[in-house]
């Protein structure tokens, strides 16, 4: 396998240019910001996300990018998206790019959840994105090229409660990425998770007492400020280039230094 060169002063980013990217979640949360970073560095973006409204929003916002196709589809019914997904890929041509970031996330203590109610957490935030792999998968083998992300959390870490089957979640994602890597690293396909820390979005909603909530945030921190959708974007972008084709199996936090390693 040869390696990827790029040249001195060489737009990191530049080989996004027609990729691509198959991204669930794409319209909420992360998502929205990160979509666009994405269309504005020639990116193609099938945004998989079945929120009515936040998709008005990404489709408003990106009126004036290229390259964005929207799906609104049900990643809890896993065969019907099986089968939305193989139909889209076999019009574009494969997916270059996966990107797995969709993700429930229901809070209450662990005795309080039905076994059903895990169960769905699990088909949602990580069964939906085994077969975003698989059905990107044979494209990616006969390229020899493939980028594959798990988006996790900071949750994985320790130290939250009445979370567990979102953290659960999030662990079977960093397992899964450190498995594929191994597996696909023949092929030039690398596999990355990385974990966001305390990022603003809807997810925060489910903490009644704000004010502590930032402020536990920024005792946790090295850094002194909310993290931005950019920051997330400039990772995303990173793993999905070129640039970053020697780095595979890897958890990459994004947290302001939260969690050290």
């Amino acid at each position: 396998m040869t390696a990827i060169a790029l040249s001195p002063g060489a737009d990191v980013f530049g080989s996004l240019a027609g990729k691509t990217i198959l991204y669930t979640g794409a319209a909420g949360g992360l998502g929205h910001e990160t979509t666009l970073h994405l269309l504005r560095n020639g990116a193609h973006v099938i945004a998989i996300d079945n929120n009515a409204h936040k998709v008005a929003a990404l489709r408003q916002a990106a009126n004036e990018l290229a390259g964005l196709r929207i799906e609104q589809l049900d990643l809890s019914d896993l065969a019907t998206f099986r089968a939305a997904l193989e139909a889209i890929s076999e019009e574009v041509g494969g997916f270059d790019v996966v990107i797995n970031n969709a993700a429930i996330y229901p809070s209450k203590p662990f005795e309080a959840f039905t076994l059903e109610e895990i169960q769905l957490v699990q088909r949602i935030n990580v069964e939906a994105g085994i077969v975003c792999v698989q059905v990107a998968l044979p494209h990616m083998k006969a390229a020899k090229r493939g980028r594959i992300i798990n988006v996790a959390s900071v949750t994985f870490s320790g130290g939250w409660s009445d979370l567990a089957p979102y953290v659960q979640s999030k662990g079977a994602l960093i397992g899964l990425a450190r498995a594929w890597a191994r597996e696909f690293g023949k092929y030039g396909i690398t596999v990355n998770a990385i974990s966001p820390g305390a990022f603003p979005t809807d997810a925060e909603k489910i903490h009644a007492d704000f004010a502590a909530y930032e402020k536990r945030i920024y005792d946790h921190q090295a850094i002194q400020r909310r993290g931005a959708p950019q920051d997330i974007a400039n990772l995303l972008m990173f793993l999905a280039s070129d640039a970053s084709a020697f780095i595979t199996g890897q958890t990459i936090n994004i947290d302001g230094g939260w969690v050290m390693q």
